[in-house]
C-alpha cells in the first residue's frame, strides 16, 4: 500500500460511513507517520478502519470496500472494516495519532493513523510471526526507539506474564540487531 491508497481508502470510508474521520489502525498506519515507510513494511494490501463518529457502519464500510468487493477488484488493495476493540492499544494513544488529511487526497476527510510506537505495542501483544517482523523492521529502520516502545508496553492493559515476555523480545531483538 502506498500513502495514495492509503488517502483513497480513508475518504472512500469516509463517504460510506458518513463520517468526517476514521480511525487507521493495523499495519497501514505507519503510512501515516512515515508516507515513504519501507516497501517491506507497507506490503499489506488491506488497511484496518472504523468510522470514528459511526463505529457501527464498521460491516458497512467492510462490505462496501473489504475483501471481496468490487473496490478490491478496481484498485488492488481494499479496507477492512473492523472494531478498534480488536486492537491492544496503550493507554492515551489518542492524543499521540497522527491525522492524515488534505484537500486533494483525502478530500477534506481525516484518517486517525495510530502513532508508530503505538501500533508495534498492539503488533507485539498479537505476537503473530509477521506482527514480530513488521515490529523488528521497525526498529531495524530506526522508525521507533527501543526505550519508547517499552513506555507504551507498560501502558497496555495486559498480564504481567505476558508484558516480561514482550520486554524480553524486545531486548532480544535489539541486540540481534546491532
Amino acid at each position: 500500500m502506498t500513502r495514495d491508497q492509503l488517502e483513497h481508502a480513508i475518504r472512500a470510508a469516509c463517504e460510506v460511513a458518513g463520517d468526517t474521520e476514521v480511525w487507521v489502525f493495523g499495519s497501514q498506519a505507519i503510512l501515516g507517520e512515515y508516507p515513504d515507510a519501507p516497501k517491506s513494511i507497507c506490503a499489506s494490501v488491506e488497511v484496518d478502519i472504523q468510522p470514528k463518529n459511526h463505529p457501527e457502519k464498521v460491516d458497512e464500510v467492510d462490505g462496501s470496500l473489504g475483501e471481496l468487493s468490487s473496490f478490491y477488484e478496481s484498485f488492488g488493495f481494499y479496507v477492512h472494516g473492523v472494531s478498534l476493540a480488536a486492537a491492544s492499544l496503550p493507554s492515551g494513544w489518542q492524543s499521540r495519532v497522527i491525522p492524515v488529511m488534505d484537500e486533494i487526497g483525502t478530500r477534506g476527510k481525516t484518517g486517525l493513523c495510530i502513532e508508530a510506537h503505538d501500533l508495534a505495542a498492539s503488533k507485539l501483544v498479537a505476537y503473530r510471526e509477521k506482527d514480530r517482523d513488521f515490529v523488528r523492521t521497525l526498529l531495524g529502520e530506526g522508525l521507533i526507539r527501543g526505550t519508547t516502545l517499552r513506555k507504551r508496553l507498560a501502558a497496555l492493559d495486559v498480564d504481567e506474564q505476558l508484558r516480561t515476555r514482550l520486554l524480553r523480545w524486545i531486548d532480544v531483538t535489539q541486540k540481534d540487531l546491532t
